[in-house]
């Protein structure tokens, strides 16, 4: 497969048509034309459909151009290398739960950055997503957050996609509502104490290869009348900060955060279930300097924490 040729492609993707890519690569179209589907013979594929608007990527080419994307930052990297004798961008990538020590960790570690070139990826997402990024997308790190009674289920699939996983943190939820709301001054909170009020859930709960309704049947109990779904965390707390009807269940947060957003934070005595987070990478993969500056922040940020 020519590199050349996969440059093109990827151009093409970019512009949406041939002859806006011909003109942004200062080669004729028909040439331009002739070395995509030369590409696409060679694949066995059909990487752009085309019709009279322009072109837009198949199925398969979606896939294509997102691998050779990857493959010509890494030729740039080293071309970058030798010709200019200095190190390539340092990189760090991890998909994460929405945990509020995880990104203070986060925070923290991304002090420590030196003056070299670097690019840092942080995604907050769930299981799923954290593991199809690793496997499919070259993210290098990912944390996974589970119940407890998923362990084996975790554990034998890390194994069938040949990830392996370091225990971060086991925990129980805590709730979490604005100084103002009423449950804040409830010394011992009941489930039956939950009921009038507003229950902020992040929307998007998922254990891979399960059905999702057993899984929102599993996290999110069905007996809640009233409930906010939210995909990130700033709109969580503005919710919990200007509504003191709601609340939310989460893995215990830093004493600072609870002041800054005006929170309290308060166990429930009937909530029995374990939580993991699980720290996970492909078992091939040895760790960068900048993995282990993060994971020991994220060690430090727990044991503040929790």
């Amino acid at each position: 497969m020519n590199v050349l040729h996969m440059k093109y492609a990827v151009e093409v993707a970019r512009a949406g048509s041939i002859s806006k890519a011909a003109d942004a690569l200062y080669i004729a179209q028909p040439n331009l034309s002739r070395c995509i589907r030369e590409l696409e013979g060679d694949l066995g594929i059909s990487i752009f459909d085309r019709s009279s608007t322009g072109v837009a990527l198949t199925p398969e080419g979606a896939d294509f151009v997102r691998y050779a994307q990857k493959i010509l930052s890494q030729i740039d990297d080293l071309e970058h290398m030798y010709k200019t004798g200095t190190p390539a961008k340092q990189r760090f990538s991890i998909s994460v739960p929405r945990a509020s020590y995880i990104s203070l960790a986060f925070a923290r570690f991304s002090r420590s950055l030196s003056a070299e070139p670097a690019e840092l990826f942080y995604k907050e997402t769930n299981s799923y997503r954290a593991i199809k990024n690793i496997l499919n997308e070259d993210y290098k790190l990912g944390i996974l957050r589970y119940a407890a009674a998923y362990d084996r289920y975790y554990s034998d699939m890390l194994t069938e996609k040949n990830l392996v996983g370091e225990p971060v943190a086991a925990f129980h939820y805590v709730l979490i509502m604005s100084e103002a709301s009423p449950l804040a001054r409830i010394e011992t909170i009941r489930f039956r104490d939950l009921k009038p009020y507003i229950e902020i859930a992040h929307g998007d709960p998922f254990v891979p290869s399960l059905p999702l309704a057993v899984v929102k049947k599993e996290e999110l109990p069905e007996d809640i009348s009233r409930r906010i779904f939210v995909f990130e965390r700033a709109s969580q707390f503005d919710l919990l900060t200007e509504n003191p009807a709601t609340y939310m269940w989460v893995s215990p947060l830093p004493e600072s955060l609870l002041k800054r957003w005006g929170l309290v934070q308060k166990k429930c005595y009937d909530n029995r279930r374990l939580y993991k987070d699980l720290l996970i990478r492909r078992r091939d993969y040895r760790l960068t300097e900048l993995d282990k500056q993060f994971i020991t922040e994220v060690f430090n940020a727990r044991e503040e924490c929790f």
